[in-house]
């Protein structure tokens, strides 16, 4: 059985998707783009400021669905330019410090509401 995941400390879902989702021990986070929770707009700022407001997010997500930032397994980051990996990976870094996910990252054509990164993940239930 799947439990739906809400959380008032992320943004509420600009479409028919959930926060995230928990089946079978896992967290299946949706992709959190960089919009301030309290507004729903997004925020101001080069990649490395968005990309600390996605992890915010994905934090909320998790800590709503029990689990936390050290138990994700996988991400997937999604960049509107290349270019811009390096400063991604450096606020990401701080993030995942000690025994880092998985994680995949793509250049994509565009992104919701235009904005830089979004990042999913899958993390243990928890």
């Amino acid at each position: 059985m799947k439990q739906i995941i809400t959380t008032s400390g992320a943004p509420k879902a600009i479409g028919p998707y959930s926060q995230a989702v928990v089946h079978n021990g896992l967290v299946y986070c949706s992709g959190q783009i960089p919009l301030d929770p309290a507004s729903g707009q997004v925020i101001d700022g080069d990649v490395g400021v968005q990309t600390g407001r996605v992890l915010e997010n994905l934090k909320a997500v998790l800590e709503g669905a029990g689990s936390s930032l050290t138990q994700v397994l996988k991400t997937t980051v999604f960049l509107k330019d290349m270019d811009e990996f390096a400063r991604m990976n450096e606020v990401y870094g701080r993030y995942f410090v000690e025994d880092p996910p998985a994680r995949a990252t793509v250049e994509v054509a565009r992104l919701p509401r235009d904005v830089r990164v979004e990042i999913e993940c899958v993390a243990v239930a928890g």
